[in-house]
C-alpha cells in the first residue's frame, strides 16, 4: 500500500515491530484514539527492505513507536546474539533516517528499550536519574539500541526511550509463569554454582563486562521489576502528551516485588500450594532444552519510574498480586488454556 493512502483527516501513527502482543495492545489503543494505525516490520503496510516505504509512512505522521526487536526468550547463541544486537540498533538506524529526512518529522518518537540496562541490583532502585548502568551482553544491547537512538539532532522530534520491565499481559512471558505454577514447578528461581560461560559477555562497538558467566547469592530474592499491560498503553499515551518529558523514561511499576513473591501469587493463582525451587544447576540445563537463558529470572532487576511518578502518572496496577489477578482475569473464558500453555 502506498503511504499517501494514509494522508486523510485523522492523524498517522506508525508502529514498527507491532507483532508482539504489547504492538498489538498499542496498536489498538491508538485506532481508539482516533489514529490511523500503520506499522512497520517483517510484514505490515511496508517491510525494512523498503527504505522508501519507511520514509514515506513517517513523513507527516504525529506518532511514531518503535518496538522492533528479536525476542531475547532464546539461547544466547553467537548467532542470536548477534541478531538481537542488530535487529534493534539497524531498525532504529532505519527509522532515525527517516525522521531526519522528513519534510514533516513526527512529533513524538518513543523507542522500546529495556529496563535491563540497569545493574544486578539488590540495595535500592534505579531510577532514569541516579540508576546504575550494568555490564555485559544484555546492557551492552541496550546502551547500544539507545545510542543509536538518540544519535545526532532531531529538532522537530521529541524523543522517548521507554525503559520497559517484564510486560505482564496475555503474552509468552506470563503464560509461562501460570504453566510452571500448574505443573508444580512454581517455586523460587534460586542462583548459584554453574559451570562458566560466555553466552553472557559483552558486545558491540564498546563491550563491557567480565568474559565469562558470573553468578549472585540472592536466595531467591532477586527483584522483580514488572509493568501491566494496560499501564504500558497508559504511560504510552500519557507521555505522548507530556511535551516536557524526553530521554530515558523507566517503564516499571513503582511497587518493586522479588522472585519469591512473585512465584507465590503464581502458584495461589494456579491454585497449587507448593512448587518446586529451581536451582542455576537445573535451570540451566532446562533452559537449554527450552531455548532460552536463566539470566531472564535470575538477574536482579529494580527500576524505578521516577519520571512517570513525578510527572504525575497513575498506575492502574501497582501491586504485583492484583496485576496478575487482572492477566488471568483478562482471558478467564480461556483460563483452561492460560495454565496449560
Amino acid at each position: 500500500m502506498n503511504a499517501s493512502e494514509y494522508d486523510g483527516p485523522r492523524p498517522r501513527a506508525v508502529i514498527a515491530g507491532a507483532s508482539g502482543f504489547v504492538g498489538r495492545a498499542l496498536a489498538t489503543a491508538l485506532s481508539d484514539d482516533g489514529y490511523d494505525v500503520v506499522t512497520v516490520g517483517r510484514t505490515g503496510h511496508v517491510t525494512w527492505t523498503d527504505p522508501a516505504g519507511i520514509a514515506r509512512l513517517v513523513d507527516g505522521a504525529e506518532l511514531l513507536v518503535n518496538l522492533a526487536g528479536k525476542i531475547v526468550s532464546c539461547r544466547y547463541t553467537d548467532a542470536n546474539r548477534d541478531e538481537i544486537l542488530r535487529s534493534r540498533t539497524a531498525t532504529t538506524r532505519a527509522l532515525h533516517a527517516a525522521v531526519r529526512d522528513a519534510a514533516r518529522p513526527p512529533r513524538v518518537w518513543m523507542n522500546a528499550s529495556t529496563a535491563t540496562i540497569y545493574r544486578h541490583e539488590t540495595e535500592r532502585g534505579n531510577d532514569e536519574v541516579d540508576g546504575v548502568i550494568g555490564d555485559g551482553f544484555s546492557v551492552d544491547v541496550a546502551t547500544s539500541w539507545e545510542r543509536a537512538f538518540f544519535d545526532g539532532d532531531l529538532p522537530g522530534t521529541r524523543r522517548v526511550a521507554l525503559r520497559m520491565a517484564i510486560v505482564l499481559g496475555d503474552g509468552p512471558a506470563t503464560r509461562m509463569l501460570f504453566a510452571l505454577g500448574r505443573l508444580g514447578a512454581g517455586g523460587p528461581q534460586i542462583d548459584s554454582w554453574w559451570f562458566p560461560h560466555r553466552r553472557y559477555r559483552g558486545i558491540g562497538a564498546q563491550p563491557t563486562g567480565a568474559p565469562w558467566s558470573r553468578w549472585h547469592r540472592t536466595r531467591g530474592r532477586q527483584k522483580f521489576s514488572w509493568i501491566h499491560i494496560d499501564d504500558v498503553v497508559g504511560a504510552v499515551r500519557f507521555l505522548r502528551d507530556r511535551d516536557d518529558i524526553a530521554g530515558p523514561v523507566n517503564l516499571a511499576a513503582p511497587n518493586v516485588s522479588d522472585n519469591r513473591t512473585l512465584m507465590a501469587d503464581v502458584r495461589r493463582i494456579a491454585r497449587v500450594p507448593v512448587g518446586l525451587p529451581a536451582f542455576r544447576w537445573m535451570l540451566d540445563p532446562a533452559m537449554a532444552v527450552l531455548g532460552s537463558e536463566p539470566e531472564l529470572v535470575l538477574k536482579s532487576r529494580w527500576a524505578v519510574p521516577r519520571i512517570l511518578t513525578d510527572a504525575g502518572f497513575e498506575f492502574q496496577h501497582p501491586d504485583l498480586g492484583p496485576a496478575l489477578d487482572a492477566v488471568a482475569e483478562m482471558r478467564r473464558p480461556r483460563a483452561r488454556d492460560l495454565f496449560s500453555a
